[in-house]
């Protein structure tokens, strides 16, 4: 029981090391990943390639997933851009079996994982930010190593267990059934670990250990491929269209190589075998009975004997391979699966119901807090362009004559309100949940600056509602606004449109790191502030000379007060930006 309960946490101890050297590595790289990814990806071949890269450097295709689906949220890339990520995101991946063959079985890479813990823990104390996030990429990956070191020692020795060993064979007995089996058992295993790379060093232990043949290996990597989708297809549940669409293409492009490989199993593997033996000079592990020689010294320590060390190289070959050829085939049907995912997976056709959801934070499980940040910062722009589209509304309110009309434009500006409050409130529920995380001060203070932007935001949808207040009660009043006072609130209207306009270039520039000063933002505020004053004088002239009707007068400088007050709230966006985007 204890030896059992000790191979679970040594199990523990490679996840969590796992996730802690990609959160690590995603920190240290910070927006750089972001850049990147975005860059490199103009045709199919350079996101496969690009995907390739980022997966084999943070060790996890789920975090280049969460990234590449905010992406297309994002428009900073396509679905058709997605899926060629995601393939070489998938090719990718097979890096974590090849450290653990060469590293985990070949040679003691524990010996060294303590004393590269002590170096973490060194930079770990830094005052630095990198120097920490690099101190957690080290320490991952000291766990990871440490984990499957615990791992390997672990597992029952099934020599002195001949009734284990005769269950296992039993599944083995079977035929091209015994394959299917252990695809079935490699993709559930996936989704109980919720890790493709854990089941793979798993199963990697167990052909190792001669608990399972060369073939039943094979066919438990090829069940992992498919675990792994539904696992993505599970966090992309709580998502959007975008969200289910890229996992499904996951889906596609997996389950079409299982079923290649399926067909052709017998010949893939001796195929697997011939390039593992030329390229490593070591036994074909896809000769004889596909069984795996362990050997033990006179002492009883196992011995490395080369019946695994090929074992070893050629399951992680058939993971390469398997991906590789896959990717080669479909890259040119990238349009067709796009296509076949769109009809799938179908879209909202309320345009109007479209533009009030977020779209940014709903693609799944939170990453790192820096890829969750950006994730945020996007939903701050949407949010900001939702805003715009009220002052619409605002202006139609205004000149509606027809009383039919003016009640449809009030009922639009309520809405636009609740939707404002909702929205600030979603927004900020997740910013809740990243600052729950480890992040840096660079992080915490873009935070600060998110939940002061979204608060001045919703102030904007409070001033659009109260607009439509005061055009109510100057309807009660049977009061109207003539052309020239028409004219002077569309002048006023206008001038509030371009200072949204700047608060939305200056938004959109910080998020790309590019905002270097918010001139636009002061100008477009002094504008406003200038034709107030205007107003406001020009309309006390016309009250004294008895040319303006005292109550209407007073509707019409509440109306002016309230464009007023939201361009105040937008100069303050702007400069909440200038504090803090703005590098000095």
């Amino acid at each position: 029981m204890l030896q059992i309960f000790t191979l679970l946490g040594a199990l523990g101890m490679f996840l969590y090391g796992m996730n802690m050297m990609s959160s690590g590595l995603q920190k240290a790289a910070g927006s750089r990943l972001r850049n990147f990814l975005s860059a490199m990806t103009s045709n199919p071949f350079k996101g496969v390639l690009t995907g390739l890269g980022i997966t084999s450097v943070i060790q996890s295709s789920s975090a280049t997933t969460v990234m590449v689906v905010s992406f297309v949220n994002a428009g900073l890339l396509t679905l058709a851009q997605a899926i060629s990520v995601i393939m070489g995101a998938n090719i990718g991946t097979t890096v974590t079996a090849w450290l653990v063959a060469w590293l985990g079985f070949k040679a003691d890479i524990s010996i060294l994982a303590v004393p590269l813990m002590a170096l973490g823990f060194i930079l770990s104390i830094s005052k630095k930010d990198q120097r920490r996030n690099i101190s957690e990429l080290i320490i991952g990956f000291s766990l990871l190593f440490l984990g499957l070191s615990l791992m390997k020692n672990s597992v029952p020795d099934l020599s002195s267990n001949p009734e284990v060993l005769s269950f296992i064979q039993g599944w083995q007995g079977h035929g091209f059934g015994s394959v299917l089996i252990f695809l079935v058992f490699g993709t559930i295993l996936t989704l109980v670990l919720q890790s493709s790379s854990a089941t793979m060093a798993l199963t990697l232990i167990m052909l190792n250990m001669g608990w399972i043949r060369f073939d039943m290996a094979c066919a438990m990597v090829l069940g992992e491929n498919i675990g792994t989708t539904i696992t993505a297809n599970i966090a992309a549940a709580v998502g959007n269209t975008s969200a289910k669409r890229a996992a499904l293409a996951h889906t596609v492009f997996n389950v079409f190589g299982v079923i290649w490989a399926l067909i052709s199993f017998p010949y893939f593997l001796k195929l697997i075998g011939l390039i593992t033996e030329v390229i490593f000079g070591v036994p074909n592990p896809a000769g004889a009975d596909f069984a795996v020689v362990v050997e033990k010294a006179a002492d009883g320590t196992p011995i490395q004997t080369d019946s695994q060390t090929s074992a070893l190289y050629g399951l992680s070959m058939l993971h390469t391979l398997f991906n590789t050829i896959n990717t080669c085939i479909l890259i040119w049907f990238i349009p067709f699966i796009e296509k076949l995912v769109c009809m799938v997976i179908k879209g909202s056709q309320n345009k109007e119901e479209n533009a009030f959801r977020l779209k940014y934070i709903e693609a799944g499980p939170i990453a790192t807090p820096e890829l969750a940040t950006e994730q945020a910062f996007n939903e701050i722009i949407h949010f900001a362009q939702i805003s715009k589209n009220g002052l619409g509304y605002v202006r139609s309110a205004i000149r509606a004559t027809d009383e039919d009309k003016f009640e449809e434009f009030r009922e639009k500006l309520v809405k636009y309100e609740e939707i404002s409050d909702r929205i600030e409130y979603e927004i900020a529920s997740f910013l809740n949940a990243v600052s729950t995380g480890d992040i840096s001060e660079e992080t915490s203070s873009k935070l600060k600056a998110m939940y002061k932007i979204i608060g001045e935001m919703e102030s904007l949808g409070d001033s659009g509602e109260s607009i439509s207040r005061i055009l109510s009660r100057r309807n009660i009043h049977k009061k109207t606004f003539d052309e020239e006072t028409l004219r002077n609130l569309n002048n006023m209207t206008d001038a509030v449109e371009n200072a949204y306009d700047a608060m939305i270039a200056n938004l959109t520039s910080a998020y790309s790191g590019v905002l270097v000063e918010i001139s636009n933002a002061y100008n477009a505020e002094d504008r406003i502030n200038n034709l107030r004053n205007n107003l406001r004088d020009t309309e006390i002239e016309s009250i004294e000379s008895n040319r303006k009707n005292y109550q209407t007068s007073v509707y019409y400088m509440d109306i002016v007060s309230e464009l007023e007050k939201m361009g105040d709230f937008m100069i303050n966006i702007s400069q909440t930006l200038e504090k803090t985007f703005i590098k000095k």
